[in-house]
């Protein structure tokens, strides 16, 4: 018989989410919106500090209606930082816009605001038309420099719409991320720190912008008694069911967040001591979730390559994967322009996320740290 799967990040749920789904059930809010989806933006407006919040069935379409919240279109340009999940680019092709490649920096795996920086420069100089958007990534849980891209772009006059997918419960210089952003976007997908199943949100200072969101998100409905359509709208809202047990999810975030922590020092612990092995560290303006705990495995001094740790993993029936891989090299988006490359291309050949769920047990952890101790010893 098969040992049980060790997951890379399963969904953490128990009796308040169930006791939440039952009582949203036995309330009669079947239906899309409700009572659920209202306490659950609340809640989130509260955790981050007072943002307006449009709950919605995705992140991708979360980041989607910011695009088009900011007028993003046909023949607009929107940097992207390569190294990311492939729906941060989809949204900028579904508005019709290209996007542009941005390497990350070395230290904080986000978007390097310095390539930023000499790109915006020359084109200025150039007298060519300019962004119309800069799309950050929080990228594993860790926050992108906000300072010094705001810096880079307010004379551009600029937004900066913020990928937070991975991220919630993460600070910025004490700040909670999702605020960072002119608009932010979160995602309660099934591996995310808290999921609502599928599920996304939308945050922004502007009461208006998220107004307009939550309707585009319903089909752009008019206010009449009759359906009444005057622009294209979308069916991006949230079910009250699903907003009942994001609620429930977010009352144990914070214990969340540190056990992914306490993964992560412990994984650090157990094996940073491995020749060619270093694991990503949070800068000192940030506090990461470490939504999932990765790694580097550099070829020329470790005694296995990264994919004789991750055969092993697999193996013992430990899910792990190779970091994400970066934009401009995907077959997708082959002949997009791109700024830089080679850091992401390197966090990609060397890069590895372990088992980070905040559902993982200590002795699952110990497997983990010694089949890879037993392939790369």
């Amino acid at each position: 018989m098969s040992p049980p799967l060790i997951y890379l990040s399963p969904p953490d749920v128990g009796d308040a989410e169930r006791e939440a789904l039952l009582a949203a059930f036995e309330s009669g809010w079947i239906a899309p919106l409700g009572p659920s989806v209202d306490a659950f933006e609340r809640s989130l407006s509260e955790l981050v500090g007072g943002s307006h919040v449009c709950v919605t069935s995705s992140g991708t379409g979360a980041l989607h209606l910011a695009l088009v919240l900011k007028n993003v279109g046909q023949g607009d340009e929107v940097l992207v930082p390569t190294l990311t999940f492939v729906a941060t680019a989809n949204a900028v092709r579904y508005v019709g816009a290209e996007p542009v490649f941005v390497d990350v920096d070395p230290e904080s795996w986000t978007i390097d605001p310095e390539l930023v920086a000499e790109y915006l420069a020359e084109r200025s100089r150039a007298g060519a038309k300019l962004p119309k958007a800069v799309i950050t990534v929080d990228l594993y849980g860790h926050p992108a420099d906000y300072e010094r891209l705001r810096e880079v772009v307010q004379p551009y006059g600029i937004p900066i719409l913020q990928d937070a997918a991975e991220a919630l419960g993460a600070l910025y210089r004490g700040q909670p991320v999702g605020v960072q952003g002119e608009l932010a976007v979160l995602s309660f997908n099934g591996n995310k720190i808290i999921t609502t199943s599928g599920g996304g949100a939308l945050l922004g200072r502007d009461a208006a912008l998220v107004s307009r969101a939550r309707k585009l998100a319903t089909q752009a409905r008019e206010p009449a008694s009759h359906y009444e359509h005057v622009e294209l709208g979308y069916n991006y809202r949230l079910s009250n069911l699903l907003a009942a047990l994001g609620v429930a999810q977010l009352q144990s975030l914070t214990r969340r967040v540190e056990a992914r922590r306490a993964h992560r020092a412990h994984y650090e612990q157990a094996l940073g001591h491995l020749p060619g092995f270093s694991f990503f560290t949070e800068r000192p303006w940030a506090r990461s979730t470490y939504w999932l705990t990765t790694a580097l495995i550099d070829p020329n001094v470790a005694v296995a390559p990264r994919e004789k740790v991750l055969g092993a993993l697999e193996a013992a029936r430990i899910e792990a994967r190779p970091t994400w891989k970066p934009m401009h090299l995907q077959p997708l988006y082959q002949g997009a322009r791109s700024l830089g490359g080679t850091v992401s291309r390197r966090i990609f050949e060397q890069g590895i996320c372990l088992p980070s769920g905040s559902s993982l047990k200590a002795s699952e952890r110990h497997q983990v740290c010694d089949v890879i101790a037993s392939a790369a010893g």
